[in-house]
C-alpha cells in the first residue's frame, strides 16, 4: 500500500565539526517524535559512525550491510529516546563511495518502503563540503545550517551555502545558532552570517532560533544520551523543543512519498560518483 503521507526530508549540516550538528539532529528528532511524529534519523557521516555512539547505542549492523545485500533497512534500524528510528553509518569504509548500479537500486527500493513509516527523515551530514554532504542536501526538502559565535564556523557556513547556491543551484537555508550565550547573541551570530550572504550571494537565510550554552548538553554527552532524556527540563531542552515546534510547521511535499523518492535517487547519483 502506498503512503498517503508526505515524508518531509530535512538535512542538517554546518561546513566544520564541532558546532553540535549532530547533537541538534538528535535533539531535535526527539522533540519532533514528542509531538507525535515518526521520525527516521540516517547518520549521513557514512564512514565515520556517530549517533549510536552519542547515544549509546548497540548497533549490529549498519547501512554498509544494506550495500552489500545482507540487511535491510528495517532489520540495521535501532531505536533511540522516544521511540525514534536510527539508520547507523559504518565506521572506517569508503564503501559508500563506490556504490554500482545494483546497490543504487537497492538502497532507493529500501528507502521507499520505509517511507509509509516514517513522517520526518532527519539526514545528519558530515562535516565539511565534500561532494558526499552535497549531495545529502541537494537532495534533501529543508536544509538546517548550525553556525556558532566562531570565525571558522561563519566562514565554513558561509563556503557551504556558496557551494550549495553555486554547484546545485540552492537558495533557501534555515540557521540555527548553537551555543550561544543569549538570545541576542544568537541573533547577532545570525546577523553576521546574513549579511555576508546577502552580499555576495544569490540565497535566503531564515533564522530559527538559538541554543543557548548549557552545562547539561555536556553531561548528557559524557552519559551518552540526548539532553532531552538526560536533563529534559533544561535550557538547551526547552530550545530544541521550540526548533521542532518550528520545523513541524515547515511546508511538506506536494506529493506523498515523491520527495523521499527523489532524496533517494539524488543521494545515490550523488555518492555514487567516485
Amino acid at each position: 500500500m502506498n503512503s498517503v503521507n508526505p515524508v518531509q526530508v530535512v538535512a542538517v549540516s554546518g561546513g566544520k565539526g564541532g558546532v553540535g550538528k549532530s547533537n541538534v539532529s538528535v535533539n531535535m528528532a526527539i522533540a519532533l517524535a514528542e509531538q507525535g511524529k515518526r521520525v527516521v534519523l540516517l547518520d549521513a557521516d557514512l564512514g565515520l559512525a556517530n549517533l549510536d555512539i552519542l547515544l549509546g547505542l548497540s548497533v549490529n549492523k549498519n547501512i554498509s550491510d544494506v550495500l552489500a545485500g545482507e540487511a535491510t533497512l528495517s532489520e540495521v534500524m535501532v531505536e533511540g529516546p522516544s521511540g525514534i528510528k536510527i539508520i547507523p553509518a559504518s565506521s572506517g569504509t569508503q564503501q559508500m563511495a563506490n556504490l554500482g548500479e545494483v546497490e543504487h537500486a537497492g538502497i532507493i527500493t529500501a528507502f521507499s518502503e520505509l517511507s509509509d513509516y516514517m513522517d520526518v527523515l532527519i539526514v545528519d551530514t558530515a562535516a565539511g563540503i565534500s561532494k558526499t554532504v552535497t549531495s545529502f542536501v541537494r537532495a534533501s526538502q529543508e536544509t538546517l545550517i548550525v553556525v556558532t559565535d566562531e570565525p571558522t564556523s561563519i566562514a565554513d557556513a558561509y563556503a557551504l551555502i556558496k557551494v550549495l547556491e553555486r554547484d546545485c543551484r540552492l537558495n533557501r537555508f534555515r540557521v540555527v545558532a548553537n551555543m550561544v550565550r543569549t538570545p541576542k547573541e544568537g541573533q547577532a551570530l545570525f546577523n553576521k552570517l546574513a549579511t555576508v550572504a546577502d552580499r555576495f550571494l544569490d540565497v535566503t537565510l531564515q533564522y530559527c532560533g538559538s541554543i543557548p550554552m548549557d552545562e547539561a548538553v555536556r553531561k548528557s554527552v559524557q552519559r551518552q544520551k540526548a539532553v532531552l532524556e538526560a536533563y529534559p527540563r533544561s535550557k538547551a531542552a526547552v530550545a530544541y523543543r521550540s526548533l521542532a515546534q518550528k520545523v513541524a510547521t515547515w511546508p511538506l511535499p506536494v506529493t506523498p512519498k515523491g520527495n523521499l523518492e527523489f532524496f533517494v535517487e539524488r543521494l545515490v547519483q550523488g555518492v555514487g560518483v567516485a
